[in-house]
């Protein structure tokens, strides 16, 4: 199943800059291990944002609740989820 995530982080004014350094990169090494099995095959900042823009291809809304939920930065994040169909018009590969 295809879905659309876009996540907003919302730094916390008060985190320890040493900790919230800790937790982008455990964050960008979490993402990028489901980026390598193919479940996260897409992102695109948002510009002007600390934002992004995902697809995720995994098995359920089971699954991606349980990916998103492992985010180091999930506390600190405003998550929203769109489940994608194939659109008729679209070409075909």
């Amino acid at each position: 199943m295809l879905y659309m995530v876009q996540m907003a982080v919302k730094k916390p004014h008060d985190i320890d800059s040493d900790i919230w350094t800790d937790i982008i990169t455990r964050e960008r090494e979490y993402g990028q291990t489901y980026m390598k099995n193919g479940q996260f095959p897409h992102i695109w900042r948002v510009v002007g944002k600390f934002a992004n823009v995902s697809i995720f291809d995994v098995e359920s809304n089971d699954v991606l609740h349980q990916i998103l939920a492992g985010f180091p930065l999930f506390p600190y994040m405003d998550i929203q989820v769109t489940a994608l169909a194939e659109h008729p018009s679209a070409l075909k590969k």
